[in-house]
């Protein structure tokens, strides 16, 4: 089944028309009208706001083989079901290109997504604004961040829980309470041993 089909079928399922899926999206209903016909496809960001309007993962939306298994109608259309943050635990960014496993894109709620110019290998990297209500966040995204010890290549992410912030590497998770600095330079120095420059230690708190 391909992506327009499912993106009829969903909508259908859901009772929406074309003018509430719009507005929901933030586009036209032109736009819906041309991704449903198989005239265009939507944009990243707009991928992944379907996802979390219909509750499918990306993958289930893009691969034709894959079919919608088991619909759950959303009873809170509108822009409150989306923009929400549904209890959230954890929230900061991930560059989707840090990991080596983008499944875990499917338990975040994604509110912002921006391409960032780095000037370097990769020219550019895809930064995922989240926030996410699993209590083993954590111990996921340590799972999926890459790292390459030959080549001092270990990428972390930074996200904070209330009070709390964590730099989490591969199998490594590091916290410090936020105004402590003596933890964070304790953790700090942690990032150093795993090869981290100073100017990349700049994480907002």
């Amino acid at each position: 089944m391909k992506l327009s089909e499912k993106i009829v079928e969903l909508r259908k399922a859901n009772k929406m028309t074309q003018e509430e899926l719009a507005s929901i999206c933030n586009v036209s209903r032109q736009s819906i009208s041309k991704w449903e016909a198989d005239i265009a496809l939507p944009e990243t960001d707009k991928l992944l706001l379907l996802g979390k309007i219909f509750h499918v993962s990306i993958d289930v939306l893009l691969k034709d083989d894959l079919m919608i298994d088991g619909i759950r109608e959303t009873h809170s259309c509108g822009s409150n079901a989306v923009q929400e943050k549904k209890n959230a635990v954890y929230e900061g960014i991930l560059i989707k290109e840090s990991i080596d496993d983008e499944t875990i894109i499917d338990v975040l709620n994604i509110h912002k997504i921006e391409l960032w110019n780095t000037g370097g290998k990769p020219k550019y990297w895809t930064a995922l604004f989240f926030t996410c209500a699993r209590s083993d966040f954590p111990e996921l995204v340590s799972k999926v961040m890459i790292s390459n010890p030959d080549n001092s290549e270990n990428w972390f992410v930074d996200f904070k829980s209330g009070n709390t912030k964590y730099i989490v590497f591969r199998n490594k998770i590091l916290q410090y309470p936020i105004g402590n600095q003596e933890e964070k330079d304790l953790i700090c120095n942690e990032c150093r041993k795993m090869g981290i420059a100073d100017a990349q230690m700049n994480w907002p708190e």
